[in-house]
């Protein structure tokens, strides 16, 4: 399974997206778009991917950038996995 999928499970799993989630691919907007993604939501999206692919976090690395979209944030851990 790619990052992006693996990315686009968490995110259906952890916000209970149910059916809307398989809708979500690289270009979905994140921050604005899908209402269950609030800031409490993303401690915990950002919990579910350091337990999935083992990497932590940065407090400064957690931005509104990184959260745009499907694809920046899958951009952003694949980055992580490569360091």
């Amino acid at each position: 399974m790619g990052t992006t999928q693996a990315i686009v499970d968490i995110l259906t799993s952890t916000l209970g997206l149910g059916k809307r989630g398989q809708s979500l691919g690289p270009e979905s907007p994140l921050m604005g778009d899908i209402p269950e993604f609030d800031s409490m939501a993303v401690v915990t999206v950002v919990a579910a991917i350091e337990d999935q692919f083992d990497i932590l976090f940065e407090d400064d690395e957690i931005n509104g950038s990184v959260f745009e979209t499907v694809g920046s944030l899958s951009d952003f851990v694949d980055h992580k996995l490569a360091a």
